[in-house]
C-alpha cells in the first residue's frame, strides 16, 4: 500500500473515530485539565477510543468501513511498542489522539499490557521477548515507562482501562505441575514466581494512577470452567492481587474471553440440559463435564467467585466479543436432535470450532457483539480487546525479532496435543506473525459476523424509539413491568431495565420482573431499548412503584418472576425465580399461569410440570421445595411457540 493511501486511510479513519462515541452512550461534559472523576463502571455514560491505525487497515478491506469505526485495544506487547515501533504509533500517539477524539467528553482509552518474563509458557506464537528471570526488566523498562507516561496530567480527563497480563496466570493452574497438560515453561514460571510478582506489580503500578482502571485477564469457559480449575485460578489472581505491594482495591474487574472465541450465548442448550435421562456434561464430549457452555455464564459465576473470596463487590467484568459471532451459513437455527449427548450439543452449539481449547485463527469465526457499556448486571461491557484482523500466530515459522515463536496450533494441518483432547488445530492457512494483520481472517470474520455486518454501507448509528407507556404491578417483594415496544431501523433485539438508575436486568421482550425487593418500599424504573449494532435508546419516562406491605405472623407466601433468558424466533429459553415472601420457610411451591401466545413447554429442570392446553402449573422438585423466608430459587425450561411471545402472568402459592 502507498505512502500516501495508507495516509488518506488514516485521515478517514480519525474522521470516522470522531463520529464512534455514538456507538456508547455519552453523557455529561468533562474537562481534560482535571482528573476525571473515579466511576464504578468506566463505560458507562462514556465514548471509547478508536485506533486509526487498525481503523484504516479495516476500512481498506471489502466491507470494513462498516466496523471501522469500533474502539479496540492498543496492545504493548513489547518494550518497543511503547515509543511506536516500525513506524507505528506509540503510547503517547495514541493517548493523543484520545484526548483528541474525546473532545471533553468522558472517554474510554483501552491498553492491554502483555510482556511479563517467560510470557504466555503455554503458547509459542504469543512468546515474548524477556526471559523466565527478567522480572526486574519487566518492571523498570516496561511498567514504568507505561505508568509515567499514563500518569501526565494530560490525559488526567481520560478512563483509562488496562487489560492485565492475558494468558499468565491461568496457565499456572492448567498447565503446570504434573498434570497431563502441564508443559516445562509454565513448570518453570510456577515455580520462580514471576507472574504472580509481574502482575502484583502491574496492578499496583498502574493502579496507583486516579483514571487507571485494571481489569485482569481470567480466561475463558473452555479453559477454566471445571471445578479443577475455577476455584484455584480465583484463588491464584487474589495471591497476585495481593502481590508486590498490590491490593484488591487496584482490581477494577477481569476479563474473559481475551483473543478468543468463546461463544457469548449459547441459546439451544443450558448446562443443565439431559439427553435419555443423562446429564449432557458427561454425555457431550464437547461439554465434557464443564460447568459452563458460554461466556455469559461463565463471566457472571466468575465474578461472583471472586466476591466471595475476597475482591470487591463492586467487581466488574468485560468480556471479549471481537470474534465469538460464529454467523455465517454454519451457525444452527435451533437445538440438536436428542439422540444422544453429542447429537444434542454439536447440532445446537453456535461455537464450531472441533474443539473450546482451540486458540490460534480459528476457521469459521465471525465478528461477535458490537461494543456495548453495560449489556448486562455484573457486566461492565463488551469489548473488542483483540482487534479483529490481527493474527494469533503464523502457520509457519518465520523468522523475526519479538520473541514470536512457531506453535503448531496454528498450522491448520496439526492434530492437537493434550491441551485440546488431540482434535485437529482448526486454524486458517498462510497466517502471519502474532499481531500482524491477516486480510483473509478479517474478512471471514465480516461475512460470518453475527450481529450481522450491513456489507459496505455505514454502520447502524440509529437508536431505537424510547420505550414508552411503562406499568408496573407489585407484590411485596416484586415489580412486574410491562412497556409498549420500542421501534427500530434495523430491529429491536432487547431492553436494558433500571432501578434509580442503576441496571438491574435485560430481556428481550417488552416485559420483566424485578424481584428481592422490600415489603412497603418505593421503587423508580426507567427502561432503554438496543438494536443489533449497540445503539441504546434514550429512558422511558419513570415509573414510581411501591411494593405491598409485608405479611406477618408466620404466613406462607411466595412470588414468582419470569424472564426469558434466549429467544430464536421459533422456541426461547426462559428462567423463573420463586421467592419465598412470607415469615416462614415453604415446605412447598408452586407456579401456574396462562400462555397468552401459543407457547407450548418442551422441556422443564428443577419442577415437574402440568400443561393442558395454555394452562401450565410447575411445583417444586423434591430438593427444592423448602426455600427460607425472604431466600428464592427457581426453575427454567424451553418452549416453542410462533406469532408472538409476550410474557405470562405468573401466580404462586406456597405451603409452610
Amino acid at each position: 500500500m502507498s505512502g500516501q493511501l495508507l495516509r488518506r486511510l488514516r485521515t478517514a479513519a480519525v474522521a470516522v473515530a470522531l463520529g464512534a462515541a455514538s456507538l456508547l452512550p455519552v453523557a455529561g461534559a468533562a474537562t481534560p485539565a482535571h482528573a476525571a472523576a473515579r466511576v464504578d463502571n468506566p463505560y458507562a455514560g462514556a465514548g471509547v477510543y478508536v485506533n486509526p491505525e487498525w481503523a484504516a487497515k479495516a476500512a481498506a478491506e471489502p466491507g470494513g468501513s462498516a466496523v471501522a469505526g469500533q474502539p479496540t485495544s492498543v496492545w504493548l506487547d513489547r518494550i518497543a511498542a511503547i515509543n511506536g515501533a516500525n513506524g507505528t504509533m506509540g503510547l503517547r500517539a495514541h493517548l493523543n489522539e484520545a484526548v483528541r477524539q474525546a473532545a471533553g467528553k468522558p472517554y474510554v482509552f483501552q491498553v492491554v499490557i502483555y510482556n511479563l518474563p517467560g510470557r504466555d509458557c503455554a503458547a509459542l506464537a504469543s512468546n515474548g521477548e524477556l526471559g523466565p528471570t527478567e522480572i526486574g526488566r519487566y518492571q523498570s523498562a516496561y511498567i514504568d515507562p507505561i505508568a509515567a507516561i499514563l500518569a501526565d496530567p494530560a490525559y488526567a480527563g481520560l478512563r483509562i482501562v488496562t487489560t492485565i497480563e492475558i494468558d499468565s496466570l491461568p496457565n499456572l493452574v492448567t498447565n503446570a505441575g504434573g498434570t497431563p497438560t502441564a508443559t516445562p515453561a509454565c513448570d518453570v514460571m510456577k515455580a520462580n514466581g514471576n507472574y504472580v510478582t509481574g502482575v502484583g506489580y502491574a496492578l499496583n503500578k498502574l493502579g496507583a494512577i486516579p483514571n487507571v482502571y485494571n481489569y485482569v485477564d481470567a480466561g475463558h469457559h473452555g479453559w477454566l470452567g471445571w471445578d479443577s480449575n475455577f476455584g484455584p485460578s480465583v484463588n491464584l489472581l487474589l495471591q497476585a492481587a495481593n502481590a508486590a505491594g498490590s491490593t484488591p482495591a487496584k482490581v477494577a474487574g477481569f476479563v474473559v474471553n481475551t483473543a478468543n472465541y468463546s461463544a457469548l450465548k449459547e441459546p439451544y442448550f443450558t448446562i443443565d440440559d439431559t439427553v435419555n435421562g443423562q446429564s449432557i456434561r458427561g454425555t457431550s464430549k464437547w461439554v465434557d463435564w464443564n460447568r459452563y457452555v458460554d461466556e455469559l455464564s461463565y463471566a457472571k459465576a466468575f465474578r461472583q467467585k471472586a466476591v466471595e473470596a475476597g475482591f470487591d463487590a463492586g467487581v466488574g467484568i468485560l468480556i471479549d466479543t471481537s470474534r465469538n459471532g460464529w454467523g455465517g451459513p454454519n451457525r444452527p437455527a435451533g437445538p440438536g436432535p436428542k439422540t444422544t449427548g453429542d447429537a444434542y450439543v454439536d447440532g445446537g452449539r453456535l461455537d464450531r470450532r472441533l474443539q473450546a481449547g482451540n486458540w490460534c485463527n480459528q476457521s469459521g469465526a465471525g465478528l461477535g457483539e458490537r461494543p456495548t457499556a453495560a449489556p448486562e448486571p455484573g457486566i461492565d461491557a463488551y469489548v473488542w480487546v483483540k482487534p479483529p484482523g490481527e493474527s494469533d500466530g503464523a502457520s509457519k515459522a518465520i523468522p523475526n525479532d519479538e520473541g514470536k515463536g512457531f506453535d503448531r496450533m496454528c498450522d491448520p494441518t496439526y492434530t492437537g496435543n493434550p491441551r485440546n483432547n488431540n482434535n485437529m488445530s482448526g486454524a486458517l492457512p498462510d497466517a502471519p506473525l502474532a499481531g500482524a494483520w491477516f486480510s483473509a481472517q478479517f474478512r471471514q470474520l465480516l461475512a460470518n459476523a453475527y450481529p450481522p455486518v450491513g456489507g459496505t454501507t455505514p454502520g447502524d448509528t440509529t437508536a431505537p424509539t424510547a420505550p414508552t407507556g411503562l406499568t408496573g404491578t407489585a407484590t411485596s417483594s416484586s415489580v412486574t413491568l410491562g412497556w409498549t415496544a420500542s421501534t427500530d431501523n434495523v430491529g429491536v433485539t432487547g431492553y436494558q431495565v433500571f432501578r434509580g438508575g442503576t441496571l438491574v436486568g435485560t430481556t428481550t421482550s417488552p416485559s420483566y420482573t424485578d424481584s428481592g425487593l422490600t415489603a412497603a418500599t418505593a421503587y423508580s424504573y426507567t427502561v432503554r431499548a438496543r438494536d443489533a449494532a449497540g445503539n441504546v435508546s434514550a429512558a422511558s419516562a419513570a415509573l414510581a412503584v411501591s411494593t405491598l406491605p409485608g405479611g406477618g405472623g408466620g404466613n406462607a407466601g411466595c412470588a414468582a418472576s419470569y424472564k426469558v433468558s434466549s429467544d430464536w424466533g421459533a422456541g426461547f429459553n426462559a428462567d423463573v425465580t420463586v421467592t419465598n415472601t412470607g415469615t416462614v420457610p415453604t415446605k412447598s411451591w408452586k407456579v401456574s399461569w396462562v400462555w397468552p401466545g401459543s407457547q407450548q413447554v418442551t422441556n422443564l429442570w428443577n419442577g415437574t410440570v402440568t400443561q393442558s392446553g395454555t394452562a401450565v402449573s410447575v411445583a417444586n422438585a423434591g430438593y427444592n421445595g423448602a426455600v427460607a423466608a425472604g431466600g428464592s430459587t427457581g426453575f427454567g425450561f424451553g418452549a416453542s411457540y410462533s406469532g408472538t411471545n409476550a410474557a405470562p402472568v405468573l401466580s404462586c402459592t406456597a405451603t409452610s
